[in-house]
């Protein structure tokens, strides 16, 4: 492991960051209505100085009410899983540890599933329960994945699996209740969908809640270092593993939920971006934390611009793209394991 300056950790997030913005740029510029790169500049030129009233009415609608709120939620939604999956994989010390696989992403699923079925109107109503929902479902797989006092692998990944598939049951059934046109809604929104820009709450919100959870989990960054040795060799080393596993747990569940709420189930991001990062820069947390933030928000932005383009005029789900990405990095990862 590279010693950890901050001169590196600074060059690293630039890089990344700049990668990230040029996703963005071309992300605004592809799609139905094709912007050139010119005319893209100066509409983002006209904002910046304060000139929004000149644009013309087109672009305005298509970069700035379309396309940007998409974007955005994208880089929330990419950087929320990511950093979940991190945290869980730290946790369980086990690379296949995602919030999709664990069957985090649908308890989410299903308590905002539940929230809409009770009460459409509550704002707060669906990312506190899918918060809820997302906590609770890794509560009972950690619960069911122990064996005479530790954590099992196998066990851990076998009784996620089983909860995805019988609280998918439940969703599944819960959609029957509800009317054609809300199942259809509902049915593409659980595969992954960022066409919705009314979010429950604001993007602000989303964005303040995303900072401090991921604040919470990098805190315990130098400890989840210790953790990778197992949990006795970290204890003896004064790491407080109760109050490290509360943080993380509690913080990657926060932000599954807010994932799942605003933009539905999208699998396999928080198991393959820590994967590739950890091959890049290393497993050292400090680092690793924020590099999947960034390399989330990079995945998701570049997923949903190819679900708006590469089947046009149909648009795929995001899910279906990060799917056909993840899960052959997820067998790859079993078979690894398993030899």
């Amino acid at each position: 492991m590279k010693p950890l300056t901050f001169k590196r950790l600074a060059w690293i997030c630039t890089a990344l960051a700049f990668v990230l913005l040029l996703v963005v740029m071309i992300s605004l510029k592809v799609g139905a209505v094709p912007i050139s790169v010119i005319d893209l500049l100066a509409s983002l030129g006209r904002v910046a100085i304060g000139q929004s009233d000149q644009l013309p009415s087109e672009y305005s609608l298509i970069v700035f009410d379309i396309r940007l709120p998409r974007i955005l939620l994208g880089i929330l939604v990419g950087a929320a899983l990511s950093v979940a999956g991190t945290g869980f994989q730290a946790l369980l010390r086990n690379p296949l540890a995602d919030p999709y696989v664990l069957g985090v992403s649908s308890g989410a699923a299903l308590g905002a599933i539940l929230s809409l079925i009770i009460s459409s109107r509550a704002t707060f109503a669906m990312p506190l329960a899918a918060f809820a929902g997302a906590l609770a479902t890794i509560a009972g797989v950690y619960f069911l994945g122990r064996r005479g006092g530790q954590v099992d692998t196998h066990t851990l990944l076998l009784a996620g699996i089983i909860s995805a598939s019988f609280l998918s049951a439940v969703i599944m059934f819960l959609m029957t209740t509800l009317s054609g046109g809300e199942t259809r809604g509902i049915a593409f929104w659980l595969m992954g969908d960022l066409t919705s820009t009314k979010t429950p709450v604001g993007l602000g919100w989303l964005f303040t809640v995303l900072l401090m959870a991921i604040g919470a989990i990098y805190s315990t960054a130098a400890d989840l270092n210790l953790l990778l040795s197992g949990e006795q060799e970290a204890m003896h080393l004064g790491v407080d593993v109760p109050r490290v596993k509360l943080v993380v747990y509690i913080s990657a569940s926060l932000l599954t939920g807010i994932a799942v709420s605003v933009s539905g189930t999208i699998g396999y991001v928080g198991l393959l971006v820590p994967h590739v990062m950890r091959l890049l820069f290393g497993s050292d947390h400090r680092l690793l934390i924020l590099v999947t933030a960034i390399g989330g928000a990079i995945t998701i932005v570049f997923a949903d611009m190819l679900a708006r383009t590469i089947a046009f005029p149909t648009e795929l789900p995001v899910g279906a793209i990060t799917a056909m990405a993840g899960a052959p990095v997820f067998i790859y990862l079993l078979r690894r394991r398993l030899q």
